[in-house]
């Protein structure tokens, strides 16, 4: 024992002289008293707790001497003194030597001596400065810079691992972090344990938001969807929820580094239809991410301690959105949207390039591809455009998209045009759009080709032509070789089209080809952009609401899918007169025969068909139908086909009309389909949405019937271990009751647990029962939950199976509801035609207009008091234009509108507003009304005016039918008269167009006199002066008649008195006209007699000429 003591006090030694150091510091905190004992009682302290030598020794240092002083003999001389009672040299051994203090000559001999020991390993050194740490955290004032750090957040908090017993025994000082930690005030938010780290669920969410970062994120937890971070707040603003506020960035940001958890915000499962359409219709995209696994099948996998497995299922925006019945098309608006015109849910795509290089902005070649997902329309084009984009705002307008996709770099025109036209909810769309742009490499042309020839060619290849309807359209030639005749930059816009609706699972829609139209196909009237605005052919100019349009006008369909075909009709009137005679001729027999039997018939079947069709089949198409509307689909169908049963051909539809007959003839040819579909389903399961007993016994397949007998095997050995249970429990019998959805529990008496197994898990109870579950009744229920998820996984396998084989007869289905929608707008069209006042159209094949008693269509709705009726007759050997002149509000724009608009009905098939009408058909209606600037495209007034008079005078053809309203007024009155005289001149004489030209220059008038065949003639708006009345104004009447000649005056001032400007400034403004009639008529007469006089004397005709034109103008 002796020879091994100076060893053991050598290490002694040396550890005290290093826990000297660290044991110095705890002295100066509130609660010595514990410490002092441990000290007291010989226990010395683990090494890994000790402090630098350093560090203590500079914070003693820095204490007063006084302070330093009053130490030493109150701590260490009484803990020393029992310690070193019976040692025989206190001075150098290590038990007394580690209570030494550190600035003592024993401290520094030890360490001296025992040089070698000092040396840390890493992790000895690690603890070390963790407990300096901790020291300065507890040596801390409310100034100190720990104080400071913990109130910036910057303290971190220590592991719980490697803890010592002297650290942890004062506990009121510093409160361990135990989780959930408990805060005290503002410390307590310093120590909550790992404040940056994420959940696995959140780990989750981040990684899907970093691969879809412009996706507003809805997520499956539980019963819930919830929202995370800024799609939380985004979606709180747009549907009026509560967000719970937290971390808004994904991106790990510093000045959100004090907060644990995400901002949130939740919806109910039921409710995320009704939630993702507002989203979507907001211009969100919106992805939903549900749980990719079940929590039966999860707990038979080996996976069963990890987060449930999430994943981005769907994808949604405004024009890929197609998962609810109730569709985006505004066809049934809310509240907040009355008033508002929908857009027509066409997606489109379009590409630019300069075919003179990269210069200029003038021309550009633009190819676009449109495509309506919810109907399988899709639209391709290919065309050259001037600086002022009318031809694609034309494409624009007419399609109405509520989506784009841009490919590469636009010019700045382009891009403006596009931002305008979609930037803001009160547009010509009538709802704000979303923009997408995709990027363009230079070889994006050859691989557009190569992707689409894949595209096509896997289908083909795959012999899909009788599921997917991969079909040649209605063109001579291979589908692919129809594809392949399409432009280069219609094909890249084709490309990036597949590939953007491939994210959405939407990209089969390009195999129905038999769908692809070309708009720029002339087999349609052309209405332009400025057309179709002038003339509210699709939404007034008021509000830009349908209400007062030329399509309100003519809307009587019974179904939406008919309503989305007259809304094609209306905006593409006919150019073949046959077609147009087919037409028109089929609305006067539906006219003429209301009360037959035969149109009742029609009638009733449109009321009974109440589902959108054409949607709805689409959706079965894309296998996102649900299965009570497949139901409804299937049953409407086959009404629509039974009651034409009888209908073998087209002769024994019973109409003379050959477009009825047909029609009618393909509503029966789906029966056969449709009633073998039907044979399969259980009607009251497919209404209830039952998965499980969808399909009627004999035609459910081996899976699902094999999952529904293990089913029944297991819930039969749980009916049988009952007697087991019985016999277990010393009972005669043993029932089993289910509580708040917990099935097969075994209830018992609370007095009569004495033969209880100690195995079976108590589940639930009250004071007087207790209920359990056996441990083979949880491996029952456990082996019953897997089989029934199996089961919902084979019954939506073979209901997908169904969807598909309908979707091989889509091209059917759609051509009977094709031929329902035709009805459907014939119909619209006749009752239309009953209205009082409306008549027949012919049609001629000589170029002319010739309306008798002619009426605007949707003002004499509109208005109250009668619509007084004009007549016009234009003809291209005739008079081919009028020069309308009148006072303001006298009726000359809606004269010219009615003309414009009878004559677009005519070709439309639709009887007219008129006593008669005979007309030749038009190729084009173009029109320049109105006084608007353009501060979009950087445009003034006169600007935009010229620019679409020189568009129009580039297009129009001697079968064009041209208004220009008041061209000129924008400039000063010299130049406008010019530039009017130079245009109405051009239209007449060169272009040979059916001209109706609205001014307020009547020196105009004498350019009739350059065509004596009477090519231009003046009327005017006809009204009445009476004597001025009290006040000193003519009292004016309009009588909204047209008559020949010239109105010499405009009454500005009448307008200014209605229009309420104050008195005295209009008898300021009276006085001044008449001052300046004064003058210019005094001119006028000094000019007269001049050349009255040169006449007298010279004699010249050019002079007569001027006295005859200084007559008219007095």
């Amino acid at each position: 024992m002796g020879s091994q003591r100076p060893p053991a006090t050598s290490q002694q030694s040396s550890q005290a002289q290093k826990k000297q150091q660290s044991i110095s510091g705890f002295f100066t905190t509130p609660k010595p008293k514990r410490a002092l004992e441990e000290v007291a009682s010989g226990e010395a302290l683990p090494a890994p707790k000790r402090r630098k030598e350093s560090t203590d020794d500079h914070l003693d240092d820095d204490k007063p001497a006084k302070e330093r002083t009053g130490n030493i003999p109150e701590v260490h001389l009484p803990s020393i003194a029992p310690i070193t009672a019976n040692k025989p040299d206190p001075k150098t051994t290590g038990r007394t030597s580690k209570y030494l203090f550190s600035s003592s000559p024993a401290d520094v001999t030890v360490h001296e001596d025992n040089a070698d020991e000092e040396e840390d390993d890493e992790q000895t050194r690690k603890l070390k400065e963790r407990l300096h740490e901790k020291f300065v955290k507890r040596l801390g004032k409310p100034d100190s810079i720990a104080d400071i750090k913990r109130r910036n957040h910057f303290i971190t908090e220590e592991t719980q691992d490697g803890e010592g017993a002297a650290e942890d025994e004062d506990e009121d000082a510093e409160p361990e972090p135990e989780p959930p930690p408990k805060a005290k005030g503002r410390k307590g938010a310093a120590t909550k344990k790992n404040t940056s780290k994420l959940t696995p669920m959140e780990k989750q969410v981040l990684d899907i938001k970093r691969k879809h970062p412009d996706t507003l994120l809805v997520v499956e937890v539980g019963y819930k969807f919830r929202f995370f971070g800024e799609d939380a707040r985004i979606a709180a603003k747009e549907l009026s929820i509560v967000c719970i506020p937290g971390k808004y960035r994904f991106d790990e940001h510093s000045s959100e580094a004090h907060i644990d958890r995400f901002a949130s915000a939740s919806v109910p499962v039921h409710r995320l239809n009704v939630h993702v359409k507002r989203l979507v219709s907001a211009g969100h995209k919106v992805g939903v991410v549900r749980q990719l696994e079940t929590a039966a099948l999860k707990a038979a996998g080996t996976n069963r301690n990890t987060t449930f497995e999430r994943g981005l299922t769907n994808l949604y925006t405004k024009g890929t959105y197609i998962d609810d019945q109730e569709a985006l098309d505004g066809t049934t608006p809310g509240p907040e949207d009355r008033g508002v015109a929908p857009a027509t849910g066409h997606l489109l795509c379009l590409t630019e390039t300069r075919p003179r290089g990269w210069g200029s902005d003038e021309r550009v070649q633009i190819g676009l591809v449109a495509v309506q997902p919810s109907t399988g329309d899709i639209i391709y084009d290919d065309f050259e455009d001037g600086w002022m984009r009318s031809e694609l705002e034309t494409r624009l307008l007419h399609i109405a998209p509520c989506e784009f996709l841009i490919v590469g770099d636009v010019s700045k025109a382009t891009e403006k045009l596009v931002q305008h036209l979609s930037g803001s909810k009160t547009n010509v769309f009538g709802d704000k759009a979303r923009l997408e742009k995709v990027e363009k490499p230079k070889t994006m042309a050859a691989q557009s080709y190569s992707h689409i020839t894949t595209f096509y060619a896997g289908k083909m290849r795959a012999d899909a032509a009788s599921s997917s309807q991969v079909e040649s359209s209605q063109e001579t030639g291979t589908l692919l070789h129809k594809v392949h005749k399409l432009s280069e930059n219609a094909t890249i816009c084709l490309s990036a089209m597949i590939t953007h609706l491939t994210d959405y699972g939407l990209q089969h829609v390009f195999d129905l080809t038999k769908y692809f139209q070309s708009f720029s196909a002339r087999s349609h009237m052309l209405l332009n952009g400025n057309t179709l605005t002038s003339l509210e052919v699709y939404r007034n100019q008021t509000d830009n609401g349908e209400r007062g349009s030329l399509f309100w006008t003519l809307d009587r369909t019974q179904t939406r899918f008919g309503q989305r075909l007259l809304r094609k009709w209306v905006g593409r009137p006919l150019l073949d007169k046959a077609r147009l005679d087919e037409r028109v001729a089929a609305v006067e027999e539906l006219k003429d025969g209301q009360q037959s039997v035969n149109v009742d018939r029609i009638r009733h079947l449109l009321i009974k068909t109440r589902s959108d069709l054409e949607r709805s089949l689409i959706r079965i198409y894309y296998k996102k139908c649900t299965r009570p509307e497949l139901l409804g689909v299937l049953q409407t169908l086959q009404m629509i086909a039974q009651e034409y049963a009888h209908v073998k051909s087209p002769a024994d539809a019973g109409f003379q009309s050959s477009m009825l007959n047909d029609s009618v003839a393909s509503l029966p040819k789906i029966a056969d389909d449709v009633v073998q579909y039907l044979e399969r389903i259980n009607a009251k399961a497919a209404k209830d949405d039952d998965k499980y007993s969808f399909f009627l016994d004999e035609h459910e397949t081996e899976d699902i019937t094999n999952h529904k007998m293990g089913i029944v095997a297991v819930e039969h050995d749980l009916q049988e271990f009952k007697a087991v249970a019985a016999e277990k429990l010393k009972r005669k019998k043993v029932d089993y009751v289910t509580v708040a959805g917990i099935d097969f529990l075994i209830e018992l008496d609370n007095a009569q647990l004495k033969n209880l197994p100690a195995s079976w898990a108590k589940i639930s109870g009250t004071k007087k029962v207790s209920r359990y579950h056996a441990p083979e009744v949880v491996n029952y229920i456990r082996e019953r939950d897997q089989h029934k998820e199996t089961l919902a996984n084979a019954c939506d396998a073979a209901f997908a199976d169904l969807l598909a084989e309908i979707g091989g007869k889509y091209q059917a289905f759609r051509d009977c509801v094709q031929s329902l929608a035709v009805l459907d707008c014939l119909l619209s069209l006749a009752e239309v035609a009953t209205q009082p006042g409306y008549c027949k159209p012919e049609f001629t094949d000589h170029i002319g207009v010739d309306i008798e008693g002619g009426r605007h269509p949707m003002v004499e709705q509109l208005l109250l008091d009668s619509f007084v009726p004009n007549d016009v007759h234009l003809s291209s050997e005739g008079t081919r234009a009028l020069l309308v002149t009148g006072p303001n509000m006298g009726g000359k724009s809606s004269y010219v509108r009615s003309v414009a608009l009878i004559a677009i009905m005519a070709q439309i098939g639709s009887y007219v507003p008129a006593d008669s009408a005979r007309l030749g058909l038009l190729d084009a209606v173009f029109t320049r009304m109105g006084a608007f600037d353009n501060m979009m495209k950087g445009e003034s007034t006169f600007m935009v005016e010229l620019s679409e008079t020189s568009d129009i005078l580039k297009q129009a053809s001697p079968r064009s039918l041209v208004i220009l309203d008041e061209l000129g007024r924008g400039t000063s009155t010299h130049d406008g008269v010019a530039i009017a005289h130079a245009v109405l001149h051009h239209a007449v004489a060169h272009l040979q167009c059916l001209t109706l030209f609205i001014t307020h220059y009547q020196s105009l008038a004498r350019e009739a006199d350059h065509f004596p065949h009477g090519e231009l003639r003046n009327v005017h708006m006809r009204f009445t002066e009476q004597p001025r009345n009290e006040q000193g104004e003519p009292d004016i009447t309009f009588l909204y008649e047209v008559g020949e000649g010239v109105a010499h005056r405009s009454y500005g001032l009448n307008v200014a008195r209605l229009a309420g400007l104050p008195r005295s400034l209009l008898e300021e403004a009276g006085r001044r006209s008449s001052l300046m009639e004064g003058v210019e008529g005094r001119r006028r007469l000094g000019f007269l007699a001049k050349a009255m006089g040169r006449l007298v004397e010279g004699g010249r005709v050019e002079e007569m000429e001027r006295v005859v034109a200084g007559v008219e103008q007095l």
